[in-house]
């Protein structure tokens, strides 16, 4: 690690692989934050675009780099998610979070230029299933980054406060507003094993055209939504109630084309579905799953989502 010692100081110059050891850890607050993981990515770059554009005087007056860069990126996730709502009016179609897949399986493309380096992947837990990142939209973006910074990773109140403009007090009931919303939202947890089975027995039904067990695994009040982006084809209305999801799902099996195949694949965390076509992934599907029954499938097809999964 390198080191600058600057005159009158005895605290050494953290290095740029200190600072750039930071990186992981900002990619993970800011795609929490933003449900995306293009725009987290480049909230990260940005950060780092302010700090090395510091002289070397600035950047040894700060004392913690490594809380500056996390202040400046959430202020920056902070401002998207303010505008993110008035972009999204205009999206063709639904928008859901983009889709991760296991750690094993990421793709080793190139992320604007760059390889993909195993350090920047975000580290997949429940607070990144897609189930919970659908909730986070429904949040007021202070809200979001309160319950993000404080819940998840562990920040005060006090440094939150800094950071969205608010005090201590109003940041603790941001913080207390969003785990409301959580808990609501939440269904009684269903075991590991048992979410896998289930998304098994739907593949399974689903490549037999078996729509009495596609019924049968479907919550009566299911919801599906696609996101296409405009850019595949899709359906652009969320389908409701689980028989119409059986039957819509009927369709787009007679319609699967001879070289597509459906994959068991891990998406952010728990069970999920691919759809391959000549080893290209084009559809990933997650499942939202309450007691042994399926409450909510989202179906992600635009492919710039679609980038860290596995080709060939």
């Amino acid at each position: 690690m390198t080191t600058r010692s600057m005159p009158g100081h005895d605290r050494p110059d953290p290095g740029q692989d200190a600072i750039m050891s930071e990186r992981r850890q900002l990619i993970n607050i800011a795609y929490r934050l933003l449900g995306s993981l293009a725009e987290a990515e480049d909230a990260v770059q940005e950060t780092y675009a302010r700090w090395y554009a510091m002289s070397p005087q600035e950047q040894d007056a700060i004392e913690l780099p490594g809380a500056w860069l996390t202040t400046v990126t959430s202020r920056i996730c902070l401002n998207v998610l303010g505008s993110a709502r008035a972009r999204r009016e205009t999206y063709v179609g639904e928008w859901i979070p983009e889709p991760l897949p296991e750690r094993t399986e990421w793709s080793t493309g190139r992320l604007g230029g760059t390889t993909v380096d195993p350090a920047d992947r975000v580290t997949l837990d429940e607070s990144v299933n897609l189930a919970f990142l659908v909730v986070l939209e429904s949040m007021t973006p202070a809200e979001r980054v309160a319950f993000i910074l404080h819940d998840v990773f562990c920040h005060s109140f006090a440094e939150v406060a800094g950071i969205v403009g608010r005090t201590p007090a109003a940041c603790r009931q941001l913080a207390a507003s969003a785990r409301r919303r959580i808990r609501a939202s939440q269904p009684s947890a269903t075991p590991a094993a048992q979410r896998a089975d289930i998304v098994r027995d739907f593949k399974l039904a689903w490549e037999a055209k078996d729509i009495d067990a596609l019924i049968g695994l479907l919550d009566p009040d299911a919801t599906a939504i696609a996101d296409g982006g405009g850019l595949a084809t899709t359906f652009l209305h969320p389908i409701e109630g689980g028989e119409q999801i059986a039957h819509a799902w009927i369709e787009i099996a007679r319609r699967r084309p001879g070289n597509m195949t459906f994959l068991e694949r891990t998406v952010n965390g728990h069970p999920g579905l691919t759809a391959q076509q000549d080893g290209l992934t084009v559809t990933v599907f997650a499942f939202d799953i309450a007691g042994d029954r399926i409450k909510r499938i989202w179906v992600v097809r635009n492919p710039e989502k679609l980038r860290h999964w596995t080709t060939g």
